[in-house]
Protein backbone atom coordinates (compact mmCIF):
# COMPACT_ATOMS: atom_id res chain seq x y z
CA UNK A 1 0.00 0.00 0.00
CA UNK A 2 1.13 3.36 -0.47
CA UNK A 3 0.55 6.53 1.27
CA UNK A 4 -1.78 7.90 0.10
CA UNK A 5 -4.30 4.93 0.47
CA UNK A 6 -3.01 4.83 4.22
CA UNK A 7 -4.44 8.47 5.07
CA UNK A 8 -7.21 7.95 2.58
CA UNK A 9 -8.18 4.93 5.33
CA UNK A 10 -7.52 7.03 8.66
CA UNK A 11 -9.35 9.95 7.11
CA UNK A 12 -12.54 7.54 6.41
CA UNK A 13 -12.28 5.83 9.90
CA UNK A 14 -12.00 9.38 11.47
CA UNK A 15 -14.94 10.71 9.47
CA UNK A 16 -17.44 7.38 10.07
CA UNK A 17 -16.20 7.54 14.00
CA UNK A 18 -17.12 10.59 14.12
CA UNK A 19 -20.85 10.78 12.43
CA UNK A 20 -21.65 7.73 14.84
CA UNK A 21 -20.10 9.99 18.15
CA UNK A 22 -22.53 12.45 16.33
CA UNK A 23 -25.56 9.99 16.15
CA UNK A 24 -25.12 8.48 19.41
CA UNK A 25 -24.93 11.62 20.94
CA UNK A 26 -28.22 13.03 19.81
CA UNK A 27 -29.99 9.33 19.70
CA UNK A 28 -29.07 9.53 23.78
CA UNK A 29 -31.04 13.08 24.03
CA UNK A 30 -34.13 12.20 22.32
CA UNK A 31 -34.14 8.36 24.39
CA UNK A 32 -33.87 10.73 27.56
CA UNK A 33 -36.52 12.96 26.27
CA UNK A 34 -38.94 9.96 25.40
CA UNK A 35 -38.19 8.49 28.52
CA UNK A 36 -38.93 11.88 31.25
CA UNK A 37 -42.03 12.01 29.13
CA UNK A 38 -43.42 8.59 30.04
CA UNK A 39 -42.34 8.92 32.95
CA UNK A 40 -44.08 12.63 33.60
CA UNK A 41 -47.31 10.69 31.45
CA UNK A 42 -47.18 8.03 34.49
CA UNK A 43 -47.10 10.55 37.30
CA UNK A 44 -49.65 12.88 35.60
CA UNK A 45 -51.98 9.49 35.87
CA UNK A 46 -51.23 8.02 39.35
CA UNK A 47 -51.82 11.07 41.06
CA UNK A 48 -54.60 11.95 39.28
CA UNK A 49 -53.14 15.56 39.14
CA UNK A 50 -55.99 16.23 35.96
CA UNK A 51 -58.58 15.52 37.98
CA UNK A 52 -57.19 18.82 40.30
CA UNK A 53 -58.30 21.01 37.41
CA UNK A 54 -61.44 19.11 36.65
CA UNK A 55 -60.51 17.50 33.96
CA UNK A 56 -59.81 13.20 33.31
CA UNK A 57 -56.47 11.33 33.12
CA UNK A 58 -55.00 11.41 29.93
CA UNK A 59 -55.08 7.31 29.94
CA UNK A 60 -52.67 4.93 28.03
CA UNK A 61 -53.95 4.79 24.91
CA UNK A 62 -51.30 4.03 21.75
CA UNK A 63 -51.94 7.24 20.75
CA UNK A 64 -50.82 9.30 23.73
CA UNK A 65 -48.07 6.84 24.82
CA UNK A 66 -46.55 7.52 21.39
CA UNK A 67 -46.90 11.16 21.51
CA UNK A 68 -45.40 10.99 24.84
CA UNK A 69 -42.69 8.81 23.46
CA UNK A 70 -41.86 10.98 20.15
CA UNK A 71 -42.43 13.95 22.11
CA UNK A 72 -40.64 13.75 25.50
CA UNK A 73 -41.53 16.21 27.72
CA UNK A 74 -43.12 18.62 25.09
CA UNK A 75 -45.63 16.16 23.67
CA UNK A 76 -47.05 15.79 27.38
CA UNK A 77 -47.27 19.73 27.58
CA UNK A 78 -49.46 19.61 24.18
CA UNK A 79 -51.72 16.80 25.48
CA UNK A 80 -52.39 17.98 28.79
CA UNK A 81 -53.07 21.55 27.02
CA UNK A 82 -55.37 20.02 24.43
CA UNK A 83 -56.99 17.79 27.23
CA UNK A 84 -58.00 21.19 29.34
CA UNK A 85 -59.00 22.86 25.90
CA UNK A 86 -61.51 19.85 25.38
CA UNK A 87 -60.00 17.89 22.71
CA UNK A 88 -58.71 14.42 24.23
CA UNK A 89 -56.93 11.49 22.49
Amino acid sequence: MNMSAVLVTIMIVVAVVAIVYYLVKKLSVLLINAVLGLILLFILNFFHMMNWIGKPDLGYSLATILICGVGGLPGVVILVLLSILGINI
